[in-house]
């Protein structure tokens, strides 16, 4: 590809509801093996010799290759599975960079209305606008390959709990003038719930031994 191809190039990316219909058609247990094989071998040579330029790479792998490139790997695994626990780190990673100005308005509105630790522990700064956030998920992402990967997996758990606070909350000012976008924001924190459950398990998992 010549330099003029690649500065013009951009990364597909499509949501996980359309991903998971694009692969439907192939063998269940087979696509399963694919997930956890993949995973696996992923995890264990980065975390084996993290190189700086690998880390990197895989940080920034949605930004250069989209999301497809993983959703044919990883995106139809159950959240509390290795390979599934990495989808949804890809796809946090994907929500922040699509629309970083309305995650930093939701994490603020979270920060605000959740009277928990989980601010602290997703390890945002005060205030954490969209450029701060940003940074928050690759230093999660290098976390999972160079550091403890359940500590990575629990930061963007809580990170999914403070984002998904805020999204309720601005929902309910928005019921009464614009249900769409109140329901929109429910969806969101909905699923955002679900993946910060998913993640957790998967940490308690994994600190066990037991995340495969």
């Amino acid at each position: 590809m010549s330099d003029a191809s690649r500065d013009f190039h951009k990364p597909v990316r499509r949501p996980a509801e359309h991903l998971d219909r694009l692969f439907a058609g192939e063998d269940p247990a087979e696509v399963s093996r694919v997930a956890h094989k993949t995973a696996t071998a992923l995890l264990s040579r980065v975390r084996e010799e993290p190189t700086d330029a690998v880390v990197e790479r895989l940080v920034s792998f949605t930004d250069e290759h989209g999301i497809d490139a993983i959703a044919e790997l990883w995106s139809r695994s159950p959240g509390k599975t290795l390979p599934g626990a990495l989808w949804r780190l890809y796809l946090v990673q994907l929500m922040i960079h699509d629309d970083p100005q309305t995650v930093a308005l939701l994490f603020e509105r979270g920060r605000t209305v959740l009277h928990s630790s989980d601010a602290v522990v997703a390890g945002a700064p005060t205030p954490a606008g969209p450029d701060e956030l940003v940074a928050l998920i690759a230093t999660i992402l290098r976390g999972v390959f160079t550091g403890d990967f359940a500590v990575a997996l629990e930061r963007a758990a809580a990170f999914c709990r403070v984002v998904g606070a805020g999204a309720t909350d601005l929902a309910d000012d928005y019921d009464a003038t614009e249900p769409d976008r109140a329901t929109a924001l429910t969806a969101r924190a909905l699923r955002l719930s679900t993946y910060a459950g998913d993640l957790a398990a998967a940490a308690r998992l994994w600190r066990r031994d037991a995340l495969t």
